[in-house]
């Protein structure tokens, strides 16, 4: 929905589906290897949610790369223009859906139950908007069509193989553009809405 609706109407917050693509259309984390740009332009869109939507596997990859240590340190391997992007993603709020999931932390909590009740009353909580990641739950949440946004950043690579975005859709998803930004490196940061149907 839009923000600008008149009074009267209740505005949800949109749900952005955002990740990392190579131009044959892979969504896999190892197909492309972001740079400090691509870090800095994540870090502000991860600024613009309240919250972070993840499946199980994507929460818990997320956690073992961007969760500090217990004394606050950052791992080794991490350079210094990594830690804002880290800062992002270890402050976030986040939902996890998963049936298997006993329990989570790290600022986060079990999606139980109907997976579309779920998601509706997450969006009709007041802020700026949510973020989801990965491959398996976004698919899900495109064929309940409660994506409002997809954010893209298509790099220069082709992989040849892994998963494809959103494989599997059942229907066909019509998007608009209303976002470009070009990268040093290449690589484009696109943004689209579904077009309305009619």
């Amino acid at each position: 929905m839009s923000p600008d609706r008149p009074t009267g109407h209740t505005t949800m917050r949109p749900l952005r589906y955002a990740i990392n693509v190579t131009l044959d259309g892979c969504v896999d984390h190892e197909a492309v290897t972001p740079d400090e740009e691509s870090h800095r332009y994540w870090a502000e869109s991860l600024a613009r949610a309240d919250a972070l939507l993840f499946g199980r596997v994507t929460y818990q990859m997320m956690e073992a790369a961007w969760r500090p240590a217990p004394d606050g340190t950052w791992p080794d391997w991490m350079d210094d223009w990594m830690v804002p992007f880290a800062r992002a993603i270890d402050a976030a709020p986040k939902y996890v859906v998963s049936r298997t999931l006993d329990g989570v932390d790290w600022n986060a909590e079990l999606v139980r139950g109907d997976l579309a009740t779920a998601v509706r009353d997450l969006k009709a909580a007041p802020g700026r908007g949510l973020f989801v990641g990965g491959v398996t739950l976004p698919l899900a949440l495109a064929d309940l069509g409660l994506i409002d946004e997809y954010e893209l950043v298509v790099h220069p690579v082709v992989a040849g193989r892994g998963p494809a975005l959103l494989a599997g859709l059942r229907e066909r998803l019509t998007l608009e553009l209303v976002g470009r930004h070009e990268l040093r490196s290449g690589a484009v940061a696109l943004t689209y809405r579904p077009r309305p149907p009619g």
